[in-house]
């Protein structure tokens, strides 16, 4: 069997691999690159768009990217890591619309307000703070708040209508947040990518082999589900992009990196909504506060979304446990990653979080009902015929070794590579895909690290990333240019 070489396999075809796969070819289009997904389309795991929140995440709304301390202040460095890593997306989107490579902005991404709403005195007095921190930064500079009726009545009027006038409430908004279809915009990198030379795209083809040579390239053994053909490529780096694919891919890898992780897996649903004379009253994403032990991905929202170019409303996500760790995966997906090197760190998770077990216990029977009572916090005229269940995708969060041999439940997006730089995978979860062009800025920078210090691809990563190897966070007048320009290229302004 004649071995297909290459310089790069692209484990997976949603949005990491579709991102790290253009950073490279705008970097050195000379670069062979393969793309192997199991299914028979690209994006339609975690990336499709019915399958996440949508969110451009840029910690405007999330409020458990802003902890409460034990003194009562509020943390909000993660929100600016957040903001700044989000504006580096949008840079490179901008910069791929601005040359054709990607189409009208609209097709993948539309301005929608990024808002918070509480009731209750306390959790007033929490967002409260949390506005007076993060408006005081340059990089939230715009966040708005309110407590009056009025102001309610204009950005909310779905949540506020028919509300107990007794009961105290408060909001912040963001005009300039913005709905993410990371299907389209997937779908769309990857057919660009299709028209260039020295690259493949081989669907259906889940990976069934891997292994490291003596000489450091990569074997990938890759069947083709449909006509039973086996493919060999070899590659000097492979990516692990496939989303909770990657946990078992990196183990099969073998590196001493992927010693200690295992992984948690989180099945998510939504109630959605079609009706247009509802659809239409609701124009933004309302965030709340997580239910105590709920997962991140679990702080539920009220979200307008439009979705393959269709306006919807998506209420949720209802977390409930699962084996698999893809959407369509095995059910012997989570007892097949247990290893004898992972096992300590998992059973010690499984102590230690008996909260989130019974959360997701809870909400796995919970009714029809049970979960438009929950929208109904959100939304109190809310009818129960009008709102049908929708699966969304998987989550596998990572469970990491720490120091003792005992286990820590992540809920962050990780980057694992091997010390020779020859092999990344990506684990994790929220924020995702809204950082995937800051994740794999840093993927490119371990994995080769030689080539990012070149003159050729410092100046070319400038041009992708204008605010590259500078600080968001600590500059107010770059933060300044390089956002007026992605709100006017993406028409978020």
């Amino acid at each position: 069997m004649a071995v297909r070489q290459a310089d790069v396999v692209l484990v997976g075809g949603g949005v990491m691999s579709a991102t790290l796969g253009m950073m490279l070819r705008q970097l050195d289009p000379s670069l062979d690159i393969v793309m192997v997904e199991r299914l028979d389309h690209v994006a339609h795991e975690s990336t499709d768009g019915w399958n996440n929140a949508g969110t451009g995440h840029a910690g405007y709304c999330e409020l458990n990217y802003t902890p409460e301390t034990d003194d009562g202040d509020v943390t909000i460095d993660r929100a600016l890591q957040i903001n700044a890593q989000y504006e580096v997306s949008l840079q490179l989107w901008s910069y791929l619309v601005e040359q054709g490579i990607l189409p009208e902005p609209s097709t993948f991404i539309n301005r929608t307000p990024h808002q918070s709403f509480v009731w209750g005195e306390k959790d007033v007095a929490f967002l409260k703070l949390r506005h007076e921190r993060l408006s005081a930064h340059h990089l939230f500079r715009d966040m708005e708040y309110t407590e009056s009726p009025k102001d309610l009545e204009e950005w909310m009027p779905l949540i506020v209508n028919n509300r107990d006038p007794m009961q105290r409430v408060a909001a912040t908004r963001i005009k300039h947040g913005s709905d993410v279809d990371f299907g389209s915009l997937t779908r769309s990198m990857v057919k660009w990518l299709e028209t260039q030379p020295n690259f493949e795209l081989m669907l259906s083809s889940p990976v069934h082999y891997i292994d490291q040579r003596d000489n450091g390239r990569w074997k990938v053994r890759v069947k083709n589900q449909k006509t039973g053909e086996l493919t060999k490529l070899e590659a000097g780096f492979v990516f692990l992009g496939a989303g909770g694919g990657a946990l078992p891919l990196l183990q099969k890898s073998g590196i001493e990196e992927a010693r200690g992780y295992g992984g948690f897996p989180v099945s998510g649903q939504w109630l959605v909504c079609g009706k247009p004379d509802i659809v239409e009253q609701h124009n933004s994403k309302v965030y709340g506060k997580a239910p105590i032990g709920a997962p991140p991905m679990s702080v539920p929202h009220l979200d307008t979304r439009i979705i393959n170019g269709e306006p919807a409303l998506l209420f949720g996500p209802f977390a409930g446990f699962t084996t698999r760790f893809l959407k369509k995966g095995s059910i012997f997906d989570l007892i097949g990653s247990v290893k004898p090197t992972n096992l300590k760190p998992m059973l010690s998770v499984s102590k230690s979080n008996m909260d989130l077990t019974r959360y997701l216990i809870g909400e796995v029977f919970q009714s029809h009902s049970d979960r438009v009572a929950s929208l109904r916090n959100f939304f109190p005229d809310a009818m129960e015929e009008d709102w049908q269940l929708r699966m969304a995708g998987q989550r596998v969060q990572i469970i990491k070794q720490v120091d003792g041999g005992g286990g820590k439940l992540e809920f962050g997006t990780e980057i694992v590579a091997a010390k020779d730089g020859t092999l990344a995978a990506l684990l994790g979860a929220s924020p995702g895909a809204s950082t995937a062009a800051n994740a794999m800025i840093n993927v490119i920078e371990r994995c080769f690290p030689e080539k990012i210090k070149t003159p050729e691809w410092q100046e070319r990563m400038k041009e992708l990333v204008p605010s590259y190897g500078q600080s968001l966070v600590e500059d107010e007048a770059l933060l300044t240019k390089v956002r007026e320009r992605t709100l006017s290229t993406l028409n978020l302004g």
